[in-house]
């Protein structure tokens, strides 16, 4: 067939549309745009990433790189040869039948390698053989080699290089005469190998380099195939004749990529101007290095390439001249535009990488302190004289060390990959270093990793774990891993050198982003937001507002249980904070209380736990708990931690000496490990017997469980399914924020009480002890909750200024009111189910008796009888019945095979408790007191409050103290309903409660 014409060969591509092509071909087109997407024919995928675009009449796939023409696409797809596709053109066009007529001669198109035929690629194959067995043995072409430092006894072998000699392929054809002489020749001739010209050798005293196709080659059609030869001439350059090339490619388009494997094998590449420069560089042991065809010889096909195996790094190792400047700014744009590292390995002025290691009696190591010196291109020039833009940024280099010019810089990053395993991945050359577990080194000063150092170009490693801060660990690793790698110590020492340095860099940006994680998790109250906590804080009717938000967040009853959490939690600013411990039956909801009273305090000032084993709190952090609220969902969680609770809530921190491994010696030392308080803890439990040590370090809530707070709950639950509980939702989200928010503004401000002294406690039982403090602590809760009502004073002391805020009498009279309820009934002989069955059990058996006419203390009833008529459960009678009968409340009967009781307990109701001993703030001589508190009396006949139980405590009188109590009222007449009555009722009318809080029936 005769050649075709480039004029027609276009005018037949723009003929053939390709997307009825492709059509025809049963490819399923979808229409985007004004191009076309479909499954990609030279790779497999799921989703269409080739475009057709039918206004240039090209395609182009984005998950492989393969595009070209209607032609490209006919020879892939069908598989043809060039001619025969340019045969199925004509025939798609309709003009086969112009096919045979004679076409003027014209220059002919030098088509790809990769379209030859296989007759074609066959016979390119069989030249190179020549050439390669011609090297081996030609002394001439291997002393060159040997000169130019080209000696790696694998270089000749693995890229099948080979030496035209004087006369080439062309010495070696049968006559030119013969018939098939002829046809050699005209076929070497097409193939650019022999010369139209003179009909010699094209590479004739040249070093013949061969670029074959990869296995693995981002073009699919290229792969196995010789795409190009690359000649350099091996005479001297003096020799050259002027205006012959020194380096030679066949006439035929540059495509290919010489050693395209080590894209697939690394994704740091060093790219060079010339081969010559690229065989330097493996020679000296860095295999992942590819070669442009020249200054300006940086292809799309290497582009392509570079994306299709996923290289993130290219060191450009061009000439040091300014065409080699110019054109590794020129490729660096490129790589850069494509989301590719570009680095700019700088050479001495006028030198190339081959003429560098030549000079260097070590080039391994000359070419790896060049490529530590690498600098960060991007759009900015860098220049031939060495300079650089102030945003380069520049490899370490052994150059930086202290002492030299350059030593004030800072530390430059070096270039590492961080594995989705958390493995670093760091290249240097041909070995690969990877480095595990350095994120457990909590300390500066220790590093110990496991290091694995590979050659790939030997497939020898080694590995190991060590101290990288401990130098003969150190020192021992590089010694044992450059005899395992055949390589120089100096070269592993510097290696090992660089993966510290990238370990501390790595370190270091990881405490950076955790300090910016912490100081991002700080909260910051807006200037809105703390203008409306100030408010809140300074209203007058604090704690009304307190207990009405808290029933706005749908919280039923419990106002003084409610009140109490909230003023333990704010005690937590203080240096001896309280403790609560929210007791009650199961789903009574002390788990609701406590969330209730958590949910207004900030986040980072509380941490809740499920539960704790016995050492954990030892180990929390020196100051993880300090002024902060510890809150645990059930106390049976915390039974193996209760003796640290109790340390920590008496003591205000924690001590443990514990023994472990010293990271330098390795050996056994004891060390001490101490948590800082205070901290105000919160738990809950189902448990009607508990730790009486803990119990009497606690303020102890007991849950509502009455009937009328249970139909409370059930109105509530209802109503939270309709609009207006819709509403409420989004009105308890403003709440919380802002208590949280006020909680945040309250500063951990000193308290003094001025009226201290005037203050009286029971001190009948070595327990109140304990309990004055809780009392006292109450007190200061309370003052702490209304400091921006308080003026802040300040006084000097040993030369510092303290910052204080003083009780008044409304913040006792506020603790008074919950302490007559909170401490009443902690000081009961009994726990708070057990006397609510003893009351229940007082109005039945006074039912029963009335009914059957008989007295109360005659009466015999069973547990079934009591569990018919009170809606207990069994299991709950079991428990309180017999602490009634241990007690002796209750008298047990044997009658048969059951078991029968008397109640022997006649008096009050127990509903009212009052905690004895207290000062009334309330009395009228109260409001004239002086600022002393000289004045402060309980009543305008100076007497105190009464006692509320003879069997806790008596009256007191108008001068005894509070420790006199004891010793002379214990045999006061009783005061009550009944003469044997344990809690009485007041006498005296009591505080005058507000509104919300008289209505709490819990």
């Amino acid at each position: 067939m005769a050649r075709m014409a480039s004029k027609e060969l276009e005018q037949l591509k723009h003929t053939v549309p390709l997307e009825v092509l492709a059509e025809s071909q049963g490819y399923t087109l979808r229409k985007q745009g004004k191009d076309y997407v479909v499954l990609c024919p030279f790779h497999t995928e799921k989703t269409p990433s080739c475009v057709i675009s039918p206004g240039k009449n090209l395609y182009h796939c984005f998950g492989c790189g393969a595009a070209g023409s209607v032609l490209d696409w006919l020879q892939h797809t069908e598989r043809l040869t060039y001619l025969q596709t340019l045969q199925r053109l004509r025939e798609l066009a309709g003009s086969a039948s112009s096919s045979s007529a004679a076409v003027p001669a014209s220059p002919p198109v030098r088509q790809t390698l990769t379209d030859l035929d296989d007759d074609g690629q066959a016979l390119l194959s069989q030249a190179v053989n020549w050439y390669h067995q011609n090297l081996l043995n030609s002394p001439d072409a291997l002393g060159w080699l040997e000169k130019r430092g080209l000696n790696h006894p694998e270089l000749i072998s693995h890229f099948r290089l080979g030496f035209a000699g004087a006369h080439g392929v062309a010495g070696a054809l049968p006559s030119p005469h013969s018939k098939e002489g002829k046809a050699l020749r005209s076929r070497l001739k097409q193939l650019g190998v022999i010369r139209e010209s003179n009909h010699q050798d094209h590479f004739r005293g040249c070093l013949v380099v061969p670029v074959v196709g990869g296995s693995e080659s981002y073009d699919l059609a290229s792969r196995g195939r010789v795409l190009q030869l690359y000649g350099r001439r091996t005479i001297a350059d003096h020799s050259i004749i002027k205006g012959s090339a020194k380096h030679l490619y066949l006439p035929s388009p540059l495509v290919g990529i010489w050693n395209e494997a080590a894209l697939k094998a690394s994704s740091e590449v060093i790219l060079c101007e010339a081969l010559i420069d690229a065989m330097t560089f493996w020679c000296a042991g860095y295999r992942n290095v590819i070669a442009a065809f020249g200054v300006n010889g940086f292809t799309a096909g290497h582009l392509a390439a570079l994306q299709y195996h996923g290289v993130k790094r290219v060191l450009i190792a061009f000439d040091r001249d300014e065409a080699g400047d110019r054109g590794a700014q020129a490729v660096a744009e490129q790589l850069t535009g494509c989301g590719i590292e570009a680095w700019r390995v700088r050479f001495p002025q006028a030198s190339d990488a081959n003429a560098y290691a030549v000079k260097s009696s070590r080039p391994e190591s000359a070419l790896a302190l060049v490529l530590e010196q690498a600098v960060r291109m991007d759009s900015a020039c860098v220049t031939a004289s060495g300079s650089i833009t102030a945003s380069g940024e520049t490899r370490p280099s052994l150059a930086a060390l202290p002492g030299s010019p350059s030593a004030h810089q800072p530390a430059e990053t070096i270039a590492c990959d961080i594995m989705p395993s958390g493995e670093l991945l760091l290249r240097c050359g041909p070995r690969v270093w990877r480095v595990r577990g350095w994120q457990k080194n909590p300390l500066s000063e220790v590093m110990k990793v496991n290091v694995q150092v590979l050659d790939e170009s030997t497939g020898a490693l080694h590995v190991d774990s060590f101290d990288m801060y401990h130098a003969k660990q150190r020192q021992a690793y590089v010694s044992c891993a450059a005899t395992e790698l055949v390589c120089e110590l100096s070269v592993i020492k510097r290696e090992c050198g660089r993966v510290l340095l990238a370990l501390e860099q790595q370190q270091a940006e990881r405490l950076k982003a955790a300090e910016a994680e912490q100081s991002s998790s700080m909260v910051t109250v807006s200037g809105e937001d703390e203008t409306a906590a100030l408010a809140l804080l300074k209203s007058p009717d604090l704690a009304e507002r307190i207990v009405v938000d808290l029933a706005a967040c749908g919280v039923v009853g419990e106002s003084s249980n409610l009140l109490t959490g909230y003023l333990a939690a704010t005690s937590r600013k203080l240096d001896k904070p309280l403790a609560v411990l929210i007791q009650s039956s199961s789903a009574a909801g002390k788990s609701s209380l406590m969330d209730a009273v958590l949910s207004l305090i900030p986040e980072e000032e509380r941490i809740q736990y499920s539960a704790m084993t016995g050492q954990s709190l030892y180990y929390l952090g020196e100051t993880s708990l300090q002024h902060k609220i510890l809150a645990i969902a059930e106390e049976e969680g915390v039974r193996q931690a209760a003796y640290a609770l109790k340390l920590l809530q008496s003591d205000g921190e924690l001590k443990i000496a514990s023994t472990g491994k010293d990271e330098a010696s390795g050996e056994l030392v004891t060390r001490e490990y101490r948590v800082q308080g205070p901290v105000m803890l919160m738990l809950t439990t189902t448990a009607s017997d508990v730790d009486e040590e803990l119990v009497n370090r606690c303020l102890v809530l007991t849950v509502n469980e009455s009937r009328a707070q249970t139909e409370a709950i059930h109105a509530m639950q209802r109503k939270a399914q309709t609009l207006e509980g819709l509403l409420q939702c989004s009105e308890k989200q403003y709440l919380t924020r802002l208590h949280q928010n006020a909680q945040r503004l309250l500063r951990p401000l000193k308290v003094v009480n001025p009226y201290a002294e005037k203050l009286t406690f029971l001190s009948d039982k070595t327990r109140t002890r304990r309990d004055h403090m809780k009392y006292l602590t109450l007190i200061q809760s309370v003052a702490l909750l209304h400091q921006y009502q308080r003026e802040v004073k300040r006084v000097e002391h040993r030369g510092q200024w303290l910052e204080y805020i003083e009780v008044v009498p409304s913040d006792i009279a506020l603790a008074n009111r919950l302490a007559h309820e909170v401490l009443g009934r902690t000081l009961d002989e009994m726990p708070p189910q057990t006397r609510k069955l003893l009351v229940l059990l007082h109005d039945q058996v006074k039912t029963w008796a009335e009914r059957q006419a008989v007295k109360p203390n005659e009466l015999h009833f069973t547990r079934r009888d009591v569990r018919a008529s009170l809606g207990w459960g069994d299991t709950q009678l079991k428990i309180h019945l017999a602490r009634l009968l241990e007690m002796e409340y209750l008298l047990l009967h044997r009658r048969g095979l059951t078991y029968e009781y008397t109640l022997l307990w006649d008096g009050g109701s127990g509903e009212e408790v009052h905690l004895c001993g207290l000062l009334d703030v309330n009395d009228t001589t109260t409001a004239a007191m002086d600022s002393k508190g000289k004045t402060f009396r309980s009543d305008k006949d100076g007497k105190r409050s009464p006692i509320g139980r003879d069997v806790v405590g008596g009256k007191s009188g108008g001068r005894k103290s509070a420790s006199e109590q004891t010793g002379q009222d214990l045999a006061a007449d009783p005061v009550g309903v009944a003469d044997n009555a344990v809690i009485r009722k007041k006498n005296k009318v009591p505080l005058s409660p507000s509104p919300l809080l008289s209505n709490s029936s819990s």
